[in-house]
């Protein structure tokens, strides 16, 4: 592989140093230094989880439900909606957080909502049948003359994505290349067996609508580094979009994600065009200042009491007539991680709409043989930063102007996007800078242990170089952290026959959950979680 591209102007020392120093100095004009603080995750419920062993609470109180759903992200939310469509109503949802939505939540800040997590939803293909026939329910499909249409209310607003290369910005996030140039000759080569692996193999999101073939199980047994070297595609450029690209949807570069996994970032959607080869528009994508907690509060929307949050599950045992499940009411109190009262639910079905080390965690001695074999599989961390700015930044005039989605060539991070985009009026406003950081599992110990000012040097490091005048407009920060956001598509795992049979269980138990596709986006989720639902639905009543 090529030398690693170089980052932006200042040193990394350099750069931590201006950043500490800006993060001290924030806000002297007023006498004070700029808010930051962790928000969001309540770490230390997860964590009674791992640290419950074999001393479990007597349970206090005794509640039953036909259907139990633990896990309130995307999947879950779907296996709800499932069962009401099948004429269920009496099922609860189980939830750790103080509020449903997984890696699609959001909060306030500075008067506008911002992301905690997922911020888009690519318009989605026929595959995604299940996707397609809920976003036309809540009108962001419509049929018009017989085609889909998308509500242009809610697509990405124009400009989407722009990168920030060798001091100016330039459109999308392709490195330019020049006409004639080594750099662009590999990127039509690569393009080029992008289409051939759709065309010869198939690929299709949500993944298991594409038969998995001898071919896929050849990319899956090799990381995409290996398959990239193998095909002489050793640009430094291509590299750096690839490894964005696996980081910015698995959580992990190129030199760990499999080669299956790198070809169906594009080959299962937009496949890959060199500049100047596109056949037409970008993908289009929905959006909103909170992202993809648009679409959670909608599919929570309705179910009343039978979402119970702030329920820290610790175990889920078999018995004759069903499933027992014993949890922790914390009411709230995140950061007692022993507070709660214990309950004991008793329902006919168990739908696990959890990581699947999770649900390992929870079912001990009653886990499939199968969950045994994936339920080690890597989880990346990440880190998900809100700045609320009091003004919108000066651009620097070079280039592409300022764009929803804003990535800068050889970062660390993987940009920042802006909540205040999606704005109609012209005239400037505060507005939020959300910023995401893929982290190396390393990291994740310091992700947990670092304050709220040493994580915000580090992102500000980032942002800095491109705009010098975001320290002096900074309002305030809040930083989410993931510890296990999404499942890494390693060599191996999406190609596991353990997945496959978790994924086709029958019967009161189910599984639902983006890591059974092996790496973590909604349409993944909720196509799980929809099956899951619907297969619980037709247990009961037979």
């Amino acid at each position: 592989m090529s030398a690693a591209p170089p980052g932006p102007a200042l040193t990394r020392r350099a750069a931590l140093l201006s950043a500490a120093a800006s993060v001290a100095g924030c806000g002297e004009r007023r006498g004070e230094p700029v808010p930051m603080a962790w928000v969001g995750a309540a770490h230390e419920r997860g964590h009674r989880l791992r640290d419950a062993g074999a001393a479990l609470p007597a349970a206090s109180r005794q509640r039953r439900a036909d259907v139990l759903i633990v896990g309130g992200g995307i999947a879950g939310l779907a296996a709800a909606r499932a069962l009401r469509r099948a004429g269920i109503e009496d099922f609860a949802l189980l939830e750790l957080e103080d509020q449903a939505g997984g890696n699609s939540r959001a909060r306030s800040l500075g008067g506008l909502r911002c992301p905690l997590g997922a911020h888009y939803l690519p318009v989605p293909g026929e595959p995604a049948a299940e996707v397609r026939a809920w976003l036309h329910e809540i009108g962001l499909l419509q049929m018009q003359a017989g085609v889909a249409v998308p509500d242009e209310r809610y697509l990405c607003h124009s400009p989407q994505e722009r990168l920030f290369f060798d001091g100016a910005w330039f459109d999308g996030l392709l490195p330019p290349a020049a006409p004639g140039s080594a750099t662009l000759a590999q990127y039509r080569r690569f393009g080029a067996l992008v289409d051939e692996a759709h065309d010869t193999l198939g690929f299709a999101l949500p993944t298991q609508r594409a038969p998995w073939r001898d071919g896929h199980r050849a990319l899956d047994a090799e990381t995409f580094a290996a398959w990239l070297d193998r095909h002489g595609l050793d640009d430094a450029k291509l590299r750096w979009y690839l490894d964005y690209a696996c980081r910015d949807d698995y959580g992990a570069g190129l030199a760990t994600v499999s080669a299956w996994a790198g070809l169906h970032y594009f080959a299962s959607r937009h496949g890959f065009h060199a500049p100047g080869d596109e056949a037409g528009e970008r993908d289009a994508v929905f959006t909103w200042p909170e992202g993809n907690a648009w679409l959670a509060e909608r599919l929570a929307a309705g179910l009343g009491e039978r979402l119970q949050p702030a329920r820290v599950v610790l175990r889920a045992e078999p018995q004759r007539q069903g499933w027992q499940v014993l949890a922790l009411d914390a009411g709230g109190d995140a950061g007692k991680a022993g507070a709660g009262v214990a309950e004991a639910w008793t329902a006919r079905a168990l739908v696990l709409a959890t990581p699947l080390f999770i649900a390992a965690r929870l079912l001990r001695d009653a886990a499939p043989p199968a969950l045994a074999a994936v339920a080690r599989a890597p989880h990346a961390p990440w880190l998900v930063a809100n700045l609320a700015l009091r003004e919108p930044l000066l651009d620097r005039g070079i280039g592409a102007p300022p764009a929803w989605d804003n990535v800068a060539y050889g970062s660390a991070s993987l940009g920042y996007v802006d909540a205040g985009h999606q704005r109609l009026s012209p005239m400037p406003a505060p507005t939020v800078l959300t910023a995401y950081w893929a982290l190396p599992q390393a990291e994740r110990a310091a992700l947990l242990a670092g304050s709220a000012a040493q994580w915000t040097a580090r992102v500000l490091a980032e942002l800095q170089p491109l705009h010098p005048d975001l320290a002096p407009k900074l309002e305030r920060v809040e930083l989410m952290r993931y510890g296990h956001a999404m499942s890494i598509p390693v060599p191996g795992l999406r190609g596991s026959p353990a997945l496959a049979a978790l994924a086709a269980m029958a019967g009161p138990l189910q599984f639902a959950h983006a890591d059974l596709s092996a790496y973590s986006v909604f349409e993944e989720a909720f196509t799980h979680g929809d099956r899951a639902g619907a297969a619980v639905a037709a247990w009961l009543k037979r």
